[in-house]
């Protein structure tokens, strides 16, 4: 019987509906069954009009590309088998993709639309968008692929047909110095005789609105759209159609495009003068080719409940927060005015959408409203449709405002639009909380995932570096996100100041690089969120075994590592100063001295009239000069030894030695400064004792101790955590590790305030930004769609389930089944599509045994951790046991 084949081919860049590659793309497969470890492979290369290639090699993850540089547009096919001595598997299918239209080849220039300079006068958020046109004629077209980008949002249509099917295109990036461009087949779209290529062109991350604060993007000041359409024709010729000084700009029946604020499309507009376009107006970075999947509508879902308002206002539930936007067909009569607003929350005395919870006011300054708004005037066109596709928005529910026009449930369709990141991971147990509780979880990050990891895809949608450094461990248990986040890091790595600072979020369209806000410069650096350019590779590396993931951004942690050992060494906290004018020994190692976000969001206390208390908003100057040094210090520690870990990969001995070295000093500052005898933290706080616990910061004779007074704390809590955006998902496996299931269990099912099955309770469809985003009264606090907090689902897949990757290991080439049962679960199961082929994990209780069954892919090697302790280890096929758990 033949060895089956290898499978799930693929290259590291992204694309639409065909995959585009830079000139030297990487191939990646799964191994077939059968084939041991070290089997090495066979690959078969086919590049169009060149000699086929056939060689040899080892390894199936990140093979670098063995032939030639591919040219732009070449058109690839590959597979591969595997052999090992006289044994040969069968060939893979085919895998076919494309190379992209190099930057060095493009002959397109860029065109501004000619009002566009009179646009910059106008308030970000209520510029209109532009049509960009040309006309040309052609004979019989076998082949055409439209190459395009733009310094703004776009949409490209050939002869009024839509170019493929990514939204939001280019994307969410630095545009200084990182630009992508999108590709699509048109073949369909192009005819005999004379044809029209438009690009429907707008604000978008460019220079739209971005952040709580909505201040205009800083990365240009003029649009502009580069556009190459490649023509093969029946006869053997080649024609290229391009932007060029022949295109026109006229104004779109588009009157507002906003990215936050929202979309007004007035089908009646009428269509004004077109004019010539500017041409090299502007200033770009090189085009590049994405390693990320696009955004793309993934779903549609339709309205659960339509419900009138005694003022004529419809309220629309779509039974789920998500970003994206809705559809609306049958728009009325010629002239019939629609106006939507997009909120997550209803008003409970009501019933009308209320974002109050969302305004945001900086001391100081006047509040920022909050706005998702949407409107549209009917031309009374049969089939005409609402969609706007240059706005995106978060939300469960939408209110329409059309006078006496009718409105029907069915003409409403909400529209899901995140990245198209393919899953990976699934996980159900015998509890329908969990269950529950890990559904709303995976949409939550779902809604965050719009072409970069944001906070919340409502009042920021910026992509701050402390939440996805805290829930990317969880977000690569769902999803395979190892190209979404080689996209993002490259903007981390666009944006890091001069001094090694990393921006608190990126693509910073703000550019606190340039320093030209003194109090975003001072807000940046700090523990926790600058760390992700170290830990979020390290993370990638460990999950997907890309090394390169790790080089790319060695000189950026490096800068970032000794800016902060740099700022420990030189500045002190004031009270550190009045406790000692010369700083004592240790605390060259203790980073207190600069900006800290801190523990942030641990729950609230409240008042003597029972209101929550915001410490950062009730006395933001005490609350900005607390002492933040125990977390400084403790991720200054954990940068550092895994900046050492990094460099030991990289084969950099001299510099793993010397990190080596510091984080252990670091690690003693650490111990003397906030850590008594008797295992106490001089802050005492839950999150300080799961960090000295998850870290490794305390030493092996204190750990009892320390696991001891976390879990005084939590009792003394009534069984409720008290921890924040950084420690909340080390606080269950801290638990379980320290032998106090039970507890993590106790707190994990917890249903009043602060927890996460009271947040269910409440009706949350999405994880919350507050632990009371909706309070006992139905008033919402904060952002509905936070998903840090999410991260808790790391403990439902690593410890209910028992799957985690073994200590040491890369692209899960040796994995740990471990389940941790509790009298609240007694079965679950899982999978998990790892780098090497799917695992499978099921297990169930039944009186005193328990029945473990284990699916092992190809080139893996599992321990299975029966509940006495004994350990099995097991290789690649199906594993079974039982076992008596008392």
């Amino acid at each position: 019987m033949a060895t089956p084949a290898p499978y799930d081919l693929t290259i590291d860049f992204g694309g639409d509906l065909f995959p585009v590659s830079g000139s030297h793309p990487r191939l990646s497969w799964k191994p077939p069954t059968d084939m041991p470890a070290h089997a090495a492979h066979e690959l078969q290369i086919h590049v169009e009009g060149r000699p086929p290639l056939t060689t040899p090699g080892h390894g199936h993850l990140y093979v670098d590309w063995p032939a030639p540089p591919l040219h732009s547009g070449e058109r690839v096919r590959w597979r591969v088998r595997s052999r090992i001595e006289a044994q040969i598997s069968q060939w893979s299918t085919w895998h076919d993709f494309e190379a992209g239209l190099l930057d060095e080849d493009w002959t397109a220039h860029w065109i501004t639309p000619a009002d566009d300079p009179q646009d910059t006068r106008l308030t970000p958020g209520t510029r209109p968008a532009h049509v960009l046109r040309a006309t040309f004629t052609t004979t019989g077209t076998v082949r055409a692929r439209l190459y395009s980008t733009a310094l703004g949002v776009y949409e490209a249509f050939v002869n009024g047909e839509r170019a493929g099917t990514v939204e939001l295109a280019p994307g969410s990036t630095s545009y200084d110095r990182t630009l992508y461009a999108q590709a699509a087949d048109v073949t369909p779209s192009v005819r005999p005789g004379t044809n029209t290529v438009e690009i429907v062109l707008s604000d978008g991350w460019y220079r739209g609105q971005v952040g709580a604060f909505r201040k205009p993007a800083g990365w240009g000041e003029l649009l502009a759209a580069r556009l190459e359409l490649h023509l093969e024709l029946a006869d053997g010729t080649r024609q290229v159609i391009r932007t060029d000084e022949h295109w026109t700009s006229a104004p779109s029946i588009i009157t507002r495009a906003a990215l936050m604020d929202g979309q007004i499309t007035d089908f009646l507009a009428a269509s004004g003068p077109e004019r010539p376009v500017l041409v090299d107006a502007v200033t770009a970075p090189p085009i590049d080719w994405s390693p990320a999947p696009p955004v793309r509508r993934i779903e549609d879902r339709p309205a659960v409940s339509l419900t009138r308002l005694p003022g004529g206002a419809w309220i629309a539930d779509f039974g789920q927060n998500a970003s994206g936007w809705i559809a609306l067909t049958d728009l009325g009569p010629a002239g019939t005015h629609t106006v939507i607003d997009y909120g997550e929350h209803l008003d409970p005395a009501t019933g009308d959408l209320t974002t109050s919870h969302l305004d945001i006011q900086r001391p100081g300054d006047p509040v920022t409203v909050f706005v998702q708004h949407d409107e549209t005037i009917s031309s009374g066109a049969a089939g005409e449709i609402f969609e706007p596709r240059h706005t995106v928005h978060g939300f469960r529910y939408v209110r329409l405002e059309r006078g006496e026009t009718p409105l029907d449930a069915s003409n409403l369709t909400m529209r899901v639009v995140h990245t198209d990141l393919r899953p990976t991971g699934t996980f159900t147990c015998s509890h329908q909380d969990l269950n529950h509780l890990h559904e709303v979880a995976r949409w939550s990050f779902r809604g965050n995932a719009v072409d970069v990891p944001t906070d919340c895809p409502t009042r920021e949608r910026i992509g701050w570096t402390g939440d996805y450094q805290v829930f990317l461990p969880s977000a690569a248990r769902l999803y395979d996100v190892s190209g979404f986040s080689r996209k993002w890091l490259r903007s981390v790595r666009d944006d890091q100041l001069d001094d090694g600072r990393i921006a608190n979020f990126s693509p910073d369209g703000r550019r606190i690089k340039l320093r030209g806000d003194r109090r975003l410069d001072m807000m940046t650096g700090s523990a926790g969120w600058g760390d992700a350019i170290v830990l979020v590779p390290w993370e990638l590396y460990k999950t997907y075994g890309d090394r390169r993931e790790l080089a790319e951004n060695w000189d950026a942690m490096v800068r970032w590592v000794e800016w902060s050992l740099a700022t420990a060494r030189t500045a002190r906290h004031p009270s550190r100063v009045a406790r000692s004018a010369e700083p004592l020994p240790h605390e060259e190692f203790i980073w207190d001295g600069s900006f800290h976000w801190g523990e942030w969001s641990e729950p609230k206390s409240r008042a003597e009239d029972g209101s929550l208390l915001e410490p950062a908003q009730g006395d933001p100057d005490a609350w900005m000069k607390s002492d933040k040094g125990e977390v400084g210090t403790a991720f200054l520690y954990r940068s550092t030894a895994t900046l050492a870990r990094i460099a030991r990969v990289l084969g950099r001995e001299a510099e793993a030695a010397r990190y080596t070295r510091l984080a252990e000093r670091i690690k003693e500052a650490w111990r003397t400064e906030f850590l008594d005898d008797t295992g106490r933290t001089t802050v005492d706080t839950q999150a300080s004792y799961v960090r000295a616990l998850a870290y490794g910061l305390a030493p092996e004779k204190l750990r009892d101790a320390v696991a001891a007074r976390l879990v005084e704390l939590i009792r003394g809590a009534g069984t409720h955590l008290g921890t924040g955006f950084l420690s909340t998902a080390d606080l269950l496996p801290v638990l379980a590790d320290t032998g106090h299931t039970d507890l993590a269990y106790r707190v994990l099912l917890q249903r009043t305030s602060p927890s996460w099955l009271g947040m269910l309770d409440r009706g949350a469809t999405t994880i919350w930004e507050d632990w009371d985003g909706v309070d006992e009264n139905g008033v919402a606090h904060d952002s509905l769609n936070h998903y840090s907090k999410g991260a808790v689902i790391r403990f439902l897949h690593t410890y209910t389930l028992g799957l985690r990757q073994a200590e040491n290991s890369v692209a899960w080439e040796r994995f740990v089944v471990a389940p941790v049962p509790h009298a609240s679960v007694d079965w679950a199961r899982g999978t998990f599509d790892s780098p090497r082929g799917s695992i499978a994990v099921e297990w169930h209780a039944e009186g005193d045994a328990l029945y473990i069954t284990v699916d092992v892919p190809p080139t893996c090697t599992a321990t299975v951790v029966l509940p006495d302790g004994k350990e099995l280890t097991v290789g690649p096929g199906r594993f079974q046991s039982s076992t008596v758990t008392n």
